[in-house]
């Protein structure tokens, strides 16, 4: 059976793009940028996407489009042994899509309370009080919330009916919403650059503060939201380069989607501190009085400031429509990542594979949609995302930089591509990015050594601590046997 393709290379592109862009861009950038030096902060943010980010996408794509495989048969076939780099990081995107369907639920109850401006004068208390019906802790599961549960619910029938016919619904799916999140993204940001009080706000995101450049911290920082960005090390990449004809044109693609992942960012703090500024200016208060990070920024601070706005109800939906639409993109991605691998392995219907994976990420989203939700939530997104995933990437760099050979992989994107790369990227997938990585992981460690993460009991830092070792255990554990790898073509 001859492999899926992608209709057009655009919509290889769409597909990559929106993958990457995702709920982070909108809560945890512009709070970066404000936090660790303003427009200062966009300089290492910059070099993190050319030394690190650009390189790591052309890693996958090639590694996808040169061997016509998902993330676990690819390594597979680089050594067999090293097929659990790919199940590892398909482990990741499941845990991340269990909890992040929950946040897509949350942007979808948003939408349309936004018709009544629902949240009154007191958005705070309807996120943690109405929305979540919060409890006072992590040891307080309480019940399900049942709005969160029915929102779970439509996100994953959404993610279903995406991917459930491959490469055919996903075009269909990518093919629409990416030119619909555009234009809704453009008039937002229209109307929050045009706002009274928007130039405060935009002057404050870009205030460089060169001195924070010193601080290794910023630097952290910057190559962590890059690496998270992109949608590396969740085996999304690889598949989807898998489905592209062997000639595309890698390094191409891969700058198109690097630099369009940036500037979707860049802009998107625009939006944000351009509304702040008015929102500051509007209760004449300092604007750093009204920065959050986090689902504090989207859920309680801004729909505060879009309730201030001239024809608040429009402008509200609207935003959480965006946040809807960058969800849901980047959610069926970390599903048609792992349907990729099943589907190179059984052959049973795409259909079927794609109803059991999304039934089973639906089962393990509901304890996020109980009242200790977001406390769950909170400690499995801190601990997977600080070092399982980026385990996965520091592996990526070894399989490929010394095992599969740097060299024999830039001779091959060269071979394809208009923009051929020189030696420095050999350099950084077999030193610089692993050492970064490694890095990015000592330094959180020294935290997490310092203090327990926000101050949560001992059994909720277990807890973490298990979402990291276990992925790694059963990655390990999976029989070799099972696994089909052919020789590395030529």
């Amino acid at each position: 059976m001859p492999r899926e393709r992608w209709p057009t290379r655009l919509t290889f592109l769409f597909a990559a793009v929106t993958s990457a862009i995702g709920l982070g861009a909108v809560w945890r950038f512009p709070y970066l940028t404000y936090k660790y030096g303003g427009g200062a902060f966009l300089l290492p943010y910059l070099i993190a996407l050319v030394v690190a980010g650009i390189p790591l996408l052309i890693l996958e794509f090639a590694l996808g489009q040169k061997l016509q495989k998902g993330a676990v048969d690819a390594f597979a076939s680089i050594r067999k042994r090293f097929s659990f780099i790919g199940w590892l990081a398909l482990f990741v995107g499941f845990i991340i899509i269990a909890y992040y369907a929950v946040v897509m639920g949350w942007s979808i109850i948003y939408f349309f309370a936004s018709a009544g401006l629902q949240w009154g004068d007191d958005p705070k208390s309807y996120f943690f009080n109405n929305v979540l019906k919060i409890s006072d802790g992590i040891g307080n599961v309480g019940k399900l919330v049942p709005a969160l549960f029915i929102a779970l619910l439509v996100c994953w029938v959404m993610i279903y009916f995406s991917v459930w016919k491959g490469t055919k619904s996903v075009s269909k799916v990518v093919n629409f919403t990416t030119p619909f999140a555009l234009v809704l993204f453009l008039i937002m940001l229209v109307r929050a650059v045009t706002l009274e009080g928007s130039s405060e706000g935009i002057i404050f995101y870009l205030k460089p503060d060169f001195a924070a450049l010193l601080d290794a911290e910023v630097w952290v920082a910057a190559f962590s939201q890059i690496f998270f960005q992109l949608s590396v090390g969740f085996g999304i990449m690889i598949a989807y380069a898998s489905f592209n004809d062997k000639k595309e044109d890698i390094a191409n693609n891969a700058v198109v989607v690097g630099v369009a992942t940036v500037i979707f960012t860049i802009l998107a703090g625009f939006i944000i501190f351009g509304t702040l500024g008015f929102m500051a200016k509007a209760q004449n208060v300092p604007i750093d009085k009204v920065v959050a990070s986090g689902p504090g920024l989207a859920y309680v601070v801004f729909p505060q400031a879009l309730s201030l706005m001239p024809f608040a109800a429009f402008f509200s939906m609207l935003f959480f429509l965006i946040l809807v639409t960058i969800a849901y993109d980047s959610a069926f991605s970390l599903v048609e990542a792992i349907d990729t691998v099943v589907t190179d392995k059984i052959k049973i219907r795409r259909e079927l594979i794609a109803f059991i994976v999304c039934l089973l990420g639906l089962l393990s989203g509901i304890i996020f949609t109980t009242n200790a939700g977001l406390y769950f939530l909170d400690v499995i997104d801190h601990f997977v995302n600080s070092y399982t995933l980026i385990a996965v990437g520091i592996l990526e760099c070894i399989a490929v930089g010394w095992v599969f050979g740097a060299e024999k992989l830039r001779v091959y994107v060269n071979k394809v591509s208009d923009i051929k790369i020189g030696k420095w990227w050999n350099f950084m997938i077999k030193y610089a990015v692993p050492v970064i990585l490694a890095v990015t992981v000592i330094i959180q460690l020294t935290k997490e050594f310092a203090a327990p993460y926000e101050n949560y009991p001992q059994w909720a830092i277990w807890l973490g601590w298990i979402s990291v070792i276990v992925p790694f255990i059963v990655a390990f554990l999976i029989p070799q046997k099972a696994v089909k790898a052919g020789k590395v073509p030529e």
